[in-house]
């Protein structure tokens, strides 16, 4: 299935000069959004994952049903202040500042294998924070997988050595 054509490009969102890849119509359409869903799956049966991570908010859209598919667990990342339990965090370096993930402190168990699923890779900042979470807790990185690649954004740079599976691939804006 070419999942492509289930992608909407909004161009100048959320700013000017942003082209930006709106997931929403991909969801609308139940069977593309199962076949990108089972292929996730998939990839996760193949690197043996114990356990689901996804950053908010779009993390847990895709990975939610991964995990429900694999009857493993998820554990959200969040921003600081939305877990209600003791966290770890780590911070990050934006385009123009720096921001802050956290993760419960007893989300993974040291030696878990961890799939960590998002709806995007861009720039690596956020899965890059994600990793460092995910392995300051013991865990093994298992593999990332994303909806959607933006390659000439270099993200997998920021995330060299590990394991990525990518459905969709935009090379240039």
């Amino acid at each position: 299935m070419d999942l492509k054509q289930y992608i909407t490009i909004v161009e100048d969102y959320p700013k000017e000069g942003i082209s930006f890849k709106d997931i929403t119509t991909l969801m609308d359409h139940g069977e593309a959004y199962k076949f990108a869903t089972d292929e996730i799956v998939k990839y996760a049966e193949k690197v043996r994952a114990d356990l689901i991570v996804g950053p908010e908010a779009r993390g847990f859209i895709i990975g939610c049903p991964v995990a429900y598919a694999l009857e493993v667990g998820f554990a959200p990342v969040r921003k600081p202040g939305k877990l209600p339990r003791e966290t770890v965090s780590v911070e990050y370096d934006l385009e123009y500042g720096t921001d802050r993930l956290t993760i419960h402190k007893d989300a993974i168990k040291p030696g878990q294998r961890v799939l960590i699923v998002d709806d995007l890779l861009a720039t690596g900042g956020t899965i890059k924070a994600t990793i460092e979470l995910v392995e300051e807790l013991g865990g093994i990185v298992a593999g990332c997988a994303f909806l959607i690649e933006l390659a000439y954004l270099d993200g997998r740079k920021k995330i060299e050595g590990y394991d990525i599976c990518t459905l969709i691939t935009y090379d240039e804006e």
